[in-house]
């Protein structure tokens, strides 16, 4: 059985007491944001001493907010924590151009349930919201909850969002989305709070704590499936820029004869490197063909195959330098079904990259895969769900 939701007690600014309940809270926020730690780990991350995390870890766990198991690090043995799992529920969706997922998961990371539904090529937000509810309700009930028992939802949709409205920013992107309150409504149909954003985002903050990029600070994140989205965390936080475009990799202009963009502009990366850019290229030669058929026989070394899929690291590197040269990230992450090429498309990326961003000492950056695969975006949404989450720390008596 999950419980609900509990505001932290308050404490007078200044004492002992306070110090303790703010040493207590970084241990409860880093275990939050990153799942589960080693008290050695949470010792590193939060700057306490190992004897400090240790008492509050144990008093954590006495009083139910934490759990601890043993594992082993390094061939030593270490003490694993995490937040107890009957605190509540969260649930992450994600709206892909042609899918929908939805995830549930406790306050511990730990996902609970999953399910992944097709959508139609241009579905609208109001019957894909109804449906993301409906399924959501249906996947809470049968872990054995309620709905009064999910704590907050994270939503992430293909489009640019003005986090602070809960809206698209840009018109035209996602057809059918213009104008809708998304947060508003699916809030509304659930009960719960509702945080949305852009689903590259959540896939950059997702591989930034639980993937790829885990403890980098400085990341560039490329979504590459039947469109293509960014995302960058610079800081260790989500940059989003004005009104939520920041990271728009997809729509910078690699050729400025190129094709017009669903955008409105011409020569877009995303004409070069999308799915149906991939595919009409080879319609010619290998006829109907999808993005999964065009890795596959890559795979099976057809050339045509595998030089479409070169062609296009060599673009994603393009686009990808100008970005580098500006904010000179520690590593770039590329997620999304193209990813699934490996080596045939990286490799071209990482050369293209050397050439045009700037010679540095430390090398070219790194260019690595996502980890998280096709989870990436819903288990991002699922960490800004439970950033929202206020977990009860109690009050420090001594």
């Amino acid at each position: 059985m999950y419980c609900s939701r509990v505001v932290d007690d308050r404490v007078t600014p200044g004492s002992q007491t306070s110090l303790r309940e703010a040493n207590r809270a970084r241990i409860v926020n880093a275990v939050q944001q990153r799942g589960s730690l080693t008290q050695v780990e949470l010792a590193g991350l939060t700057g306490l001493s190992p004897a400090t995390v240790s008492n509050i870890v144990n008093e954590l766990t006495g009083s139910g907010v934490l759990h601890t198991s043993p594992t082993t690090r390094s061939g030593r043995r270490a003490q694993q924590v995490t937040l107890a799992r009957n605190l509540g529920l969260v649930a992450g969706l994600h709206f892909g151009s042609r899918s929908l997922r939805v995830a549930l998961s406790d306050v511990a990371h730990r996902i609970v349930a999953e399910q992944r539904l097709p959508l139609a090529p241009d579905h609208r937000a109001d019957a894909g919201l109804q449906r993301a509810a409906m399924l959501a309700e249906e996947m809470v009930a049968s872990v054995g909850a309620t709905m009064p028992e999910v704590l907050a939802v994270g939503v992430g949709i293909p489009a640019p969002v003005d986090v602070r409205t809960g809206k698209v920013a840009t018109r035209g992107l996602l057809r059918g989305w213009d104008g809708v309150p998304v947060a508003e409504v699916l809030g509304g149909l659930l009960a719960t709070p509702v945080h949305i954003d852009n689903d590259a985002n959540l896939g950059a903050l997702a591989e930034q704590r639980l993937g790829a990029a885990r403890g980098r600070r400085h990341v560039v994140y490329l979504r590459v499936s039947h469109g293509v989205g960014g995302g960058l965390v610079l800081g260790g936080e989500v940059y989003r820029g004005r009104i939520g475009a920041a990271g728009e990799l997809g729509h910078v202009t690699i050729d400025d004869n190129g094709t017009v963009c669903r955008c409105g502009n011409r020569g877009c990366l995303e004409t070069f490197v999308g799915a149906g850019a991939i595919l009409e290229t080879l319609r010619g030669s290998h006829g109907h063909l999808a993005l999964r058929d065009v890795i596959t026989r890559a795979e099976q070394g057809d050339p045509g195959c595998r030089r479409v899929l070169s062609d296009a690291g060599r673009h994603l590197g393009i686009a990808a330098a100008s970005v580098c040269n500006v904010i000179d990230p520690e590593v770039v992450v590329i997620g999304g079904q193209l990813a699934e090429a490996g080596e045939m498309l990286l490799g071209p990326l990482r050369a293209t990259l050397g050439e045009r961003t700037i010679p540095s000492a430390a090398g070219p950056v790194e260019v690595v895969q996502g980890e998280l695969g096709p989870s990436a975006e819903v288990r991002g949404a699922l960490a800004i769900a439970l950033d929202r989450v206020s977990i009860p720390i109690g009050m420090v008596t001594s």
